[in-house]
């Protein structure tokens, strides 16, 4: 059933957001707070997105409680699905007869009234919505946006046009993708992931069916013919006018001629059903951002841009934050951050990496996000975390799942060990990590921090930690 079958949003004024300070959350409350509602908020604690929606006038407050009830007198409450049905503040709400809802129900309701153009996904979501977006923005569209994550060319994650085309990430995390119904429809992978919600891989491949077959009559699915579960899904026969984007000629979109730049960046040619139309520079790096510019680049051509205009827009794209950010260099130690969390997610951050620094030894911090993934996928990432000269692992992110017995950072740990790895670090807490790597970081590595968790705030740590060695020493002792 979709959401606008039994929620209308203009009948309602006051709405308070339990989880605000989220991106996905609080690109909504950015949203709703421009189409003219009264909103207010709550988390359970500050984080940069909750500061960003606070600057735009927004009251939050910290803590979940029942009393925000009075305190802002909402019709109508968003929940984000890490808040459970049985929350305090959700059951008062309900015997109040107050409009409960989760964050797809509205946000479907605002990309269903326009033309809308959804990326789902395992991984590169974010990346593909923001270059997307900006194609849009570019060509003069006005285009209504909501990204999970903060992009770098419209400075923020969520924005209201007044153009007919709305740009979303959509998230397959808990199905509430198939709220949506796109006129441009973006699959740009599937792995098996989310395991909590997800038993089995079938089952994954299930909710991308049902979401490629929930767009609007005469619309376009683009799709990676690269992946396999991509592979998977088109063989249900269900979409045979997919637009397929991938490596070399044999696709609608492809790219030939993959050239890494030294130092970052990507350029490759462009072929449209076989013929080449063009070049694009990337001042991002990685193969993965090449699909990502290829899916991109199939996108807008749907929604009637030029190859030329898009590929402009792609070659001033910055990227998004915590998608391989930069973060600072000390003494020559070059500081990356990345939002991988997933094996494959963290492979081709590790590809892009060694792509561009080829002679950098690479000091790895990774926080494994939940227990449920790190049980299921532990082996995959050993395999992967092995490719970095340096390893340090941090206890699992639980993202308010509850510990299961035996499942901890140990598990990847003694996997590495059976391949050989025995100098893995594993640390109890971000300090402990940052003295470790600072301990043994010399001039010309790198360091990259890993993970969906709090990680980001260990990497601006490692560097004020470095910067104060470097005060007290020589640069050229720096971990010596």
């Amino acid at each position: 059933m979709r959401a606008d079958a039994f929620i209308d949003i203009k009948d309602h004024i006051n709405i308070h957001l339990m989880g605000i300070g989220g991106a996905g959350m609080s690109g909504l409350a950015l949203l709703l707070h421009s189409m003219g509602h009264s909103v207010s908020g709550c988390d359970a604690e500050n984080t940069f997105y909750a500061d960003k929606v606070r600057s735009e006038g927004v009251d939050i407050s910290l803590g979940h409680h029942k009393a925000h009830l009075d305190l802002y007198a909402p019709d109508l409450i968003i929940h984000t699905s890490a808040i459970a049905q049985d929350h305090p503040e959700l059951i008062e709400a309900r015997r109040r007869g107050i409009r409960v809802a989760r964050r797809a129900e509205i946000l479907s309701l605002i990309f269903n009234n326009r033309r809308g153009v959804g990326v789902a996904g395992t991984h590169g979501k974010t990346t593909t919505s923001s270059m997307i977006s900006l194609i849009a923005e570019r060509a003069g569209m006005d285009p209504t946006v909501a990204i999970g994550g903060e992009s770098s060319d419209i400075g923020c994650n969520a924005k209201l046009g007044n153009g007919e085309y709305m740009v979303a990430e959509l998230d397959e995390s808990d199905g509430s993708f198939e709220f949506f119904s796109p006129d441009v429809a973006v699959i740009t992978n599937v792995d098996w992931d989310h395991i909590d919600h997800y038993p089995t891989y079938d089952s994954v491949i299930e909710a991308f069916d049902r979401y490629a077959l929930g767009r609007k009559k005469m619309s376009s699915l683009v799709v990676c013919g690269e992946d396999k579960g991509v592979q998977r899904l088109l063989e249900s026969g269900n979409h045979r006018d997919a637009v397929t984007y991938g490596w070399g000629i044999g696709w609608n979109w492809g790219a030939t001629d993959v050239r890494h730049l030294s130092g970052g960046g990507v350029e490759f040619s462009v072929n449209h059903d076989g013929a080449p139309v063009g070049n694009i520079s990337l001042k991002v790096s990685g193969e993965h951002n090449v699909l990502n510019a290829l899916a991109a680049i199939a996108a807008s051509d749907r929604m009637g841009v030029s190859f030329q205009s898009a590929s402009d827009s792609l070659g001033t794209f910055r990227g998004a934050k915590r998608r391989l950010q930069f973060i600072g260099d000390v003494g020559n130690v070059l500081i990356y951050d990345d939002y991988g969390h997933h094996p494959r997610e963290i492979a081709a951050t590790m590809g892009a990496v060694g792509h561009t620094f080829p002679e950098r030894p690479v000091h790895l911090v990774f926080q494994p996000h939940r227990y449920t993934r790190t049980e299921a996928l532990y082996h995959d990432f050993a395999s992967v975390l092995r490719q970095a000269a340096h390893i340090y692992l941090l206890p699992i992110c639980s993202a308010d799942e509850p510990p299961l017995p035996g499942v901890s950072s140990f598990l990847i740990a003694d996997e590495l060990f059976t391949m050989g790895r025995n100098d893995v670090v594993v640390c109890g807490d971000f300090q402990e990590a940052s003295e470790s790597l600072c301990d043994s970081v010399k001039p010309g590595d790198l360091v990259l921090t890993v993970g969906a968790g709090s990680i980001e705030s260990l990497s601006k740590q490692i560097l004020e930690n470095l910067k104060r060695r470097v005060s007290v020493k020589n640069v050229e002792t720096v971990g010596a």
